[in-house]
């Protein structure tokens, strides 16, 4: 028995709508499903299929040092100019917080970003010259 890849990721958000748009409006990915009682989003870019759940007002924000679990998430990205691209596109997109901006990856053949998408969740994106 084995595992293949990631089926879906779950990601609770405190703003559905500003994290739906994120993937929507500015990375391009589409609805796939939604149940709005909970409320939830679906949305996949064709290959990765997220989920994205409404959480309750309130809620707290994610310690990555300090809590147990999503400490990021990382999407690859074809070419270092779709990276430097991509970054320009994402870093002036309403809500989101950059982290840092495109930069190597310490000295493995990669070069990288992190931002925090509208709803809270931090996330890396990647370009990696061998892969």
């Amino acid at each position: 028995m084995s595992t293949l890849a990631i089926h879906h990721l779950g990601l609770a958000v405190k703003n559905l709508p500003e994290t739906q748009a994120f993937f929507i409006d500015c990375l391009g990915w589409e609805v796939a499903g939604e149940v709005p009682d909970y409320p939830a989003v679906f949305v996949t870019n064709g290959e990765a299929f997220l989920t994205l759940w409404q959480t309750n007002e309130g809620a707290t924000e994610f310690d990555r040092r300090a809590n147990i679990g999503l400490h990021h998430f990382a999407l690859r990205v074809s070419t270092e100019a779709a990276l430097d691209e991509l970054f320009s596109k994402v870093s002036n997109h309403p809500g989101v917080k950059v982290e840092f901006a495109p930069e190597p990856l310490n000295g493995w053949p990669a070069k990288h970003f992190m931002i925090y998408e509208p709803g809270g969740i931090r996330m890396e994106f990647i370009y990696k010259a061998d892969a």
